[in-house]
């Protein structure tokens, strides 16, 4: 058996300049932060996905079988449906940011909102 050296393959770099989104490295530290715990959690959500479909399907739940299992289209289709209201989740603060950009009449915060209802 070929020992394999986590640390290395963690911390290994894609070819090419890392794309940047921010002009702070904190925030863009944070963000990547972020999006690798994200990944991480929807990796997990599939595979106990994928843990649940065998149980109740009656079949053995092994790392072998929840590595082998393939979903079929309704379970994809499901599945697909959790990413994209997961990463819709994930992202929320932000589309709200851009829409308020291109709206900005309708960026109008809960307190000036409160106040226009009492005030009338």
């Amino acid at each position: 058996m070929t020992d394999i050296d986590v640390n290395a393959l963690a911390n290994a770099k894609a070819k090419g300049e890392r794309p940047y989104f921010f002009d702070d490295p904190a925030v863009e530290r944070v963000f990547s932060i972020t999006l690798a715990v994200a990944t991480e959690l929807a990796v997990m959500r599939e595979r106990l996905d994928t843990v649940e479909r065998l149980l109740e399907a009656g079949q053995p739940v092994s790392k072998t079988a929840i590595d082998a299992f393939r979903p079929d289209n309704e379970a994809a289709r499901e599945r697909q449906m959790w990413h994209a209201e997961y990463i819709n989740r994930i992202f929320r603060i932000v589309h709200q940011e851009l829409e308020a950009l291109k709206n900005p009449e309708l960026n109008v915060s809960s307190k000036d909102l409160a106040d226009k209802i009492a005030a009338s």
